[in-house]
């Protein structure tokens, strides 16, 4: 069924602002979100701590209430609740704008459904802002944000997105950095060109630039703090790299990812089906010649 918001049509409902904070610099704090932050009735912050501080460097006294991914169906109805009386919610994650791997789409998507007008504000966003300094193509590029942490499922992923031409975003801590660069040569190639950015809009803001390999070879050098972007360049040749990722017959590729990537037959022969687009059972059957 088709819906039209609009935004600030006359309500017996609240509005639910969507509320973007600095990424590191208070300075990239926006006239707007300020005020908006005075006027509304209730503050939805992911750390109440955190945002403590930036509502005290700004004078603003608005109360606040926690909202974060382990209580968001228990505040959902609450703030819907609120909502509903005709006062006005603003909805704040750390940093950056909310949603953005970060608390607040259930939110969106509650207020969407109960009729309540759902306003964004524009503001800082760490995948854009180290995208266009990066130096990589910025048209077309996809958001991925954090990939899965084990390394299989971490692998399949990078197999997923081998062949995807945009640029690619990503977020990373700074712990484990090192080895989603060693993942992806592993399955993209040690030329894709990788830039690492790391506290961006702070003093300390830095971008490591090069191939996969000399990126990787400078993390192993180096001691990575901070908040981490990581963007990836797309793949100019998709067609090219498919057919030299791999070995042409079908046993040899199982085996050679067996090999690469220390998983077992079983786990390579899915991955040998979805790369390959046919049945696992054809794949079962070349491995084991049958």
């Amino acid at each position: 069924m088709i819906e039209s918001q609009k935004s600030y049509e006359s309500s017996l409902y609240g509005i639910l602002y969507l509320v973007p904070t600095p990424i590191g610099n208070l300075g990239d704090m926006t006239y707007r979100a300020v005020s908006t932050l005075k006027e509304v009735d209730l503050i939805a912050a992911e750390d109440t701590r955190h945002t403590q501080r930036l509502l005290n460097h700004f004078e603003i006294t608005t109360s606040q209430i926690s909202f974060h991914e382990h209580n968001t169906q228990e505040r959902i109805p609450q703030l819907l609740e609120v909502l509903k009386k005709g006062e006005d919610v603003a909805q704040v994650s750390d940093a950056g704008m909310p949603s953005i791997s970060d608390p607040g789409f259930e939110l969106v998507q509650a207020c969407i459904q109960a009729g309540i007008s759902v306003v964004p504000l524009p503001g800082a966003n760490a995948g854009v802002t180290a995208l266009i300094a990066s130096g990589l193509a910025p048209q077309p590029f996809t958001f991925i944000g954090f990939l899965k942490r084990k390394k299989k499922e971490q692998r399949e992923q990078w197999e997923e997105l081998k062949n995807r031409e945009e640029t690619m975003i990503f977020y990373e801590s700074p712990f484990r950095v090192k080895e989603m660069i060693h993942n992806l040569i592993s399955v993209l190639g040690s030329e894709r060109s990788v830039v690492v950015c790391r506290e961006l809009t702070k003093r300390y803001e830095e971008f490591i630039r090069g191939s996969a390999k000399e990126v990787f070879e400078w993390l192993e050098s180096h001691e990575v703090k901070g908040e981490i972007c990581v963007i990836v360049a797309g793949n100019l040749n998709p067609e090219e790299e498919e057919k030299s990722a791999f070995p042409e017959d079908i046993k040899t590729h199982v085996e050679w990812l067996m090999n690469s990537q220390a998983i077992s037959s079983k786990d390579a022969i899915k991955q040998v089906a979805q790369s390959r687009n046919i049945k696992k059972q054809t794949v079962y059957q070349a491995y084991h010649e049958l």
